[in-house]
């Protein structure tokens, strides 16, 4: 067998989970090696990262206490601090503020009362909008909303230019690449991982990160997980004619993100719409086309925009357990997978957690002005 590579800490899954745990335990003077093929350039599956619209969906949460809330608000925290720190690094990252959630039935107009009325008490800016200020919306928006919750602080990010900047960064601090796939895990102090190849590297810590790939390889070492694969499929499309986008954020109608995309055209007429929830690997063209027209909600300058591209991804769901898992199922073994719709939301309180576990000074989550979960 090849000689094995050591290092301090292995990390399997290149998405932005992974990504950005290699990223801040590197910062923190861990040597850090981050093995996926996709590294190379050869996917060997969708991931959720490449799927994602990037919704950072934290003030707005449907519960205001326990373990999601609470990483939730850590999450939008860190990202704040993360995206100001990445600019001062040259990193030119474009996020979008405000979330715009339509209410298509009472019980949505309930939900939403009963969430501005709890902000209300935390101190979070939130805004109940009705029919007659939608109306005044431009261009017109889906469906025919009885109302509708405005959350200033959450907002939209793009996870590709995101996870680009922190692959610099992890570069930057040594992180070593292995664009190989990880075939299995050997039991033994320090952990074993070895490759396709044959190779072995060799580390204290493994943190395991691939999303549908870890169950694999826990199950290898007699430690099932049970996940189960959630495709989604997502729509970019150009307008006929320019919107003069009068949106307050990105929009979410029955559980279907819009997001205005007008840097992505001279003339500001691209949209990105998604994205499905189909259990298991593949998509199929009705659930496709019922996102193309939003179940027949979609307004005429909806209708009239033309596909530009379609993509897919697969998000890992946890079947008997509270998404995402984040586990020490033996020492030095860490599990950060299974953040379903959350993996770009939930990636800083995921390597904050990670690096909390590993040892060394976390980074800093709460920058001043921003309440600790």
């Amino acid at each position: 067998m090849p000689a094995s590579q050591s290092s301090s800490v292995l990390v399997v899954g290149a998405g932005i989970v992974g990504v950005a745990a290699a990223w801040q335990l590197a910062e923190q003077g861990h040597a850090v090696t981050l093995v996926d093929p996709a590294l190379g350039g050869d996917p060997t599956e969708p991931s959720g990262s490449q799927a994602a619209l990037g919704i950072l969906m934290a003030r707005v949460f449907h519960r205001s206490s326990g373990r999601a809330w609470r990483l939730r608000q850590q999450s939008h925290a860190l990202w704040n601090h993360w995206l100001a720190d990445l600019g001062q690094r040259g990193h030119q990252l474009r996020r979008r503020q405000g979330l715009l959630l339509l209410a298509a039935s009472n019980d949505d107009l309930s939900k939403q009362q009963r969430i501005a009325a709890d902000r209300e008490r935390l101190g979070i800016p939130m805004q109940l909008l009705g029919p007659a200020d939608l109306a005044r919306v431009h261009p017109a928006l889906p469906g025919r909303p009885l109302g509708a919750l405005f959350s200033p602080e959450d907002s939209q990010l793009d996870p590709g230019p995101v996870m680009d900047a922190m692959h610099a960064e992890a570069r930057k601090a040594g992180v070593e690449y292995v664009a190989e796939r990880a075939l299995r895990i050997e039991r033994q102090r320090p952990w074993r991982l070895i490759l396709a190849s044959g190779r072995p590297l060799e580390a204290p810590w493994l943190v395991l990160a691939l999303g549908m790939g870890t169950a694999p390889l826990l199950e290898g070492i007699g430690l099932p997980l049970h996940l189960e694969p959630v495709l989604g499929q997502a729509l970019e499309l150009e307008l006929a004619a320019d919107p003069n986008w009068q949106w307050p954020g990105a929009v979410v109608w029955q559980g279907v993100n819009l997001v205005p995309r007008p840097d992505l055209h001279p003339g500001g007429r691209r949209l990105w719409l998604g994205a499905t929830l189909e259990p298991g690997m593949q998509g199929s063209p009705e659930a496709l086309d019922h996102l193309r027209h939003l179940g027949g909600d979609a307004p005429e300058w909806l209708e009239q925009a033309t596909v530009v591209r379609s993509w897919s991804g697969l998000r890992c769901h946890p079947q008997g357990r509270p998404a995402p898992v984040l586990e020490e199922p033996e020492p030095g073994l860490l599990v950060a997978s299974g953040h379903y719709r959350n993996g770009v939301l939930l990636a800083p309180a995921t390597a904050a957690w990670l690096c909390e576990r590993i040892g060394g000074a976390p980074p800093a989550r709460y920058p001043p002005g921003e309440p600790a979960p």
